[in-house]
């Protein structure tokens, strides 16, 4: 039986966010190419926002933050932002690196000598066994920022992954047993050499800890989102805000259902002893359209002063080679390649055409594993976010390309 209270409350929330939307500047071309994953079922809801030269052009919530009940998504939900997690880690390195307290040639050991005896993997011996040796030489800072420090994710087949998997360092209760872990497993492939998705940004996080002497949630809160006004940007959900916080999905059996228990369903109730700079943040649309927007005006937003513009020039340049940019790397969407090439901790468009994407020249981007999208273009002076909360895989829809071209549709270009 419907409890008349609950629908009461569900009605309201509709109507003030039907009222909200009303509000909102909008690129009706965007809801017209997105807005169909929402009505075929695909999608929960999705949150679109933009900005053009600094000021909102675009702000549009459509669909439920929760199917169960009703409840819809609204401009201030709030959502797992995952592996859009790596960027802000990005920047909070790069705040060090204004400090100078590190340099992209300096070896990982320097900062975490507890890091200084990794060993390759070479394969396996005749007798099964694993051929572990010093690599050429250890991995630099610079090649943890660019996912070409030899480390791994533990999401692939094989020996090298299945000592991730079995040591788990991403569930260590705090960072000390987290680096312990790491520095335990194997690394996949010589340092410098290729490009492989990784817990890199986690150790980048760590590093963060270990120069600044604070834990990464209190460093960010301090020298980003406070500075930034990112007000509903944290590693958990407080209990005032668990009403904004939607509800998370997976594609199984044919209909979007609530993921079981696991790595990509916590709670996010309170602040985790080890805070991954790879993947633990939740945010909301406006906040990290904050955070996009201090990127394209060069390391600045509204008096705060984040990073110098030649940092965020590093940030969103390249730093990989043509012959691993050519090599056939990536992961989900973000496939490497001429063009579409890697910086610090997010891809960089050196080439759109080449790249075959609707975005400018110089543009900056990463995703999240729940499907959240963002990108900062400084030639077209666009930052744009886009949000759901649907879990990856089978059917997953083509959010990003979508958007991009709706994007540049709506821009005259």
């Amino acid at each position: 039986m419907i409890d008349p209270k609950n629908l009461a409350t569900a009605a309201l929330a509709a109507l003030a966010a039907a009222t909200q939307a009303s509000a909102q500047p909008r690129w009706p071309g965007v809801d017209a190419a997105l807005s169909p994953y929402v009505e075929k079922g695909e999608l929960a809801g999705v949150i679109t926002y933009a900005l053009k030269d600094g000021k909102l052009v675009h702000a549009s919530a459509i669909g439920k933050r929760d199917l169960e009940t009703g409840a819809p998504m609204q401009m201030d939900t709030i959502v797992r932002a995952f592996s859009m997690t790596k960027p802000v880690t990005a920047v909070a390195m790069a705040i060090l690196y204004d400090e100078g307290k590190w340099r992209p040639e300096d070896p990982l050991a320097k900062v975490l000598p507890e890091l200084a005896d990794l060993k390759v993997f070479k394969g396996m011996d005749a007798d099964g066994k694993p051929i572990l040796a010093a690599p050429a030489h250890q991995p630099t800072i610079g090649e943890v920022m660019t996912h070409t420090a030899g480390f791994s994710y533990g999401f692939n087949p094989g020996y090298v992954d299945d000592a991730y998997r079995a040591n788990n360092p991403l569930r260590a209760p705090t960072s000390e047993d987290a680096l312990k872990r790491i520095a335990g497993l194997p690394l996949a492939y010589e340092p410098g050499t290729k490009w492989q998705y990784s817990i890199s940004m986690d150790v980048e996080g760590l590093i963060v800890e270990r120069l600044s002497g604070q834990s990464l949630p209190l460093f960010m809160q301090s020298r980003i989102f406070g500075p930034l006004k990112m007000v509903d940007t944290a590693f958990m959900v407080p209990e005032g805000k668990r009403d904004r916080f939607a509800q998370l999905y997976e594609w199984k059996d044919g209909r979007l259902q609530v993921p079981g228990p696991g790595p990509f369903n916590s709670a996010y109730a309170k602040v985790p002893g080890f805070a991954m700079g790879g993947g633990g943040l939740v945010t909301t649309a406006s906040d990290y359209a904050r955070f996009a927007q201090m990127l394209l005006n060069g390391g600045t937003l509204d008096g705060a002063h984040i990073l110098k513009p030649s940092t965020v020039r590093q940030i969103m340049t390249s730093h990989i080679s043509p012959e691993i940019a050519a090599g056939g790397y990536g992961i989900g969407q973000q496939q490497i390649r001429p063009g579409y090439e890697y910086g610090w901790n997010g891809v960089v468009v050196t080439d759109p055409e080449r790249a075959g994407v609707a975005m400018g020249k110089g543009s900056y981007l990463w995703d999240g594993a729940a499907g959240t999208w963002f990108w900062v273009d400084p030639q077209n002076k666009v930052v744009f976010v886009g949000l759901i909360q649907r879990l990856g895989g089978e059917n997953t829809p083509q959010v990003q390309p979508v958007s991009q071209k709706a994007v540049k549709a709506s821009l005259g270009k």
